[in-house]
């Protein structure tokens, strides 16, 4: 395997449109970046650079230390598995898996062993001789990636490959594409829009928005300190609650105003946030993720603040409550354009409570609220205050 590096990458079409802006990312040998970002951000375009599917406009693409952007697609030992798995339906699995070696020229017997040790890795052995539509589309998508295997490619692109599967197999799959991954030591890059897979699979993230790279680090890091208010919005499921507020200072007690509620900070998060000094007394946007709450009345907490809602709506998940309740301070726009929320209609907040809650619709609920845990953003440049 080889290093991949992606120094100012851009595409441009020619009705102008910038589909991938400067796009710079070094990924190591061995390493597996996931590129994650709402539909039509340009992370399936930057992937088709790489591939050589897409002609490259500005900037340099590199393979181990090689410049690849004149390289044809085909001599750039990459290997690609595609989201519709691209089998051909009149051959069996053996013959899928070894089709592009054929192809190459390469002796019979050395394709067999190839199959074979591919087909072993992925657990294929008894199914070698089934046609696709004999295979269930897990089964179908380890085909696609023992095509794949068998080529020894530099590096592996994966473009949305377990988006035709259900929601229970996406799960396995997810867990069988990271354990392979691990066990080929495979330098992969692997786009997605779903950010949980993204989450769970990445060595690395790196989040685009409207061909522009927002921010890359490791899963945790993007959770817990996020760049930009995209971002923040972008990772975590439910979505981090966004809201306008006040930031207050009286005689060294700080304080949100969101709406009508007031909530005293921690005195901790002034010296970890020295730049929120600047703020007192202005706005700001204040990003709080549904776990950073709970139901005081289970919790019994006396260490954080607590106010008054009314809950809306609950969502029982076995081992998490989600309640939804009204805020009336204003929604923030993240600026994911897959999100589906009506900011005109002041979308609900969402606590991720204990499930020994006894909340119900309609009930009044006393929810704390852990300071210590909010995220605090600039209303104007949109970026962390950190």
């Amino acid at each position: 395997m080889s290093e991949l590096s992606l120094e100012g990458l851009t595409k441009v079409y020619p009705n102008g449109f910038k589909a991938v802006d400067g796009l710079s990312i070094d990924i190591a040998n061995g390493e597996f970046l996931v590129l994650v970002g709402p539909s039509g951000c340009g992370k399936s375009t930057a992937l088709r650079m790489v591939a050589g599917l897409e002609e490259i406009t500005s900037g340099q693409l590199s393979i181990g230390g090689e410049p690849m952007n004149e390289v044809e697609p085909k001599d750039r030992n990459v290997a690609m598995v595609f989201q519709n798995y691209a089998l051909y339906p009149h051959l069996d699995v053996e013959k899928n898996i070894g089709f592009a070696l054929k192809l190459s020229g390469m002796p019979k017997p050395e394709i067999d062993n190839k199959v074979l040790d591919a087909a072993k890795i992925l657990e294929l052995e008894s199914l070698l001789k089934n046609k696709p539509a004999q295979l269930s589309g897990g089964q179908r998508q380890r085909v696609a990636m023992g095509r794949a295997i068998v080529r020894d490619p530099s590096v592996f692109l994966m473009d949305e490959p377990l988006s035709n599967l259900d929601a229970k197999l996406r799960v396995q799959m997810r867990a069988e594409i990271t354990r392979l991954q691990r066990k080929l030591e495979a330098t992969t890059l692997y786009v997605t829009h779903d950010q949980v897979e993204a989450m769970t699979m990445g060595d690395r993230v790196a989040v685009m928005k409207d061909g522009v790279l927002q921010q890359i680090d490791r899963p945790s890091s993007l959770y817990d300190s996020p760049d930009n208010l995209f971002v923040a919005g972008f990772i975590g499921a439910p979505a981090m609650n966004l809201r306008e507020a006040k930031l207050n200072n009286n005689a060294g007690e700080w304080s949100l105003k969101m709406g009508g509620i007031k909530i005293p900070l921690a005195r901790g998060i002034l010296e970890k946030k020295r730049s929120l000094a600047g703020y007192e007394g202005k706005n700001v946007v204040v990003g709080i993720r549904p776990e950073a709450m709970g139901d005081a009345a289970v919790t019994g907490s006396k260490e954080h603040p607590i106010f008054s809602a009314v809950t809306e709506l609950t969502e029982a998940l076995g081992s998490d409550l989600l309640v939804h309740f009204p805020m009336d301070a204003k929604a923030v726009d993240a600026g994911d354009p897959d999100a589906l929320k009506d900011l005109d209609e002041n979308p609900l907040m969402i606590a991720r409570v204990d499930p020994r809650s006894q909340t119900k619709p309609g009930e009044k609920i006393e929810v704390s609220i852990d300071t210590e845990r909010i995220h605090f953003f600039d209303d104007e440049t949109r970026l962390a205050i950190k």
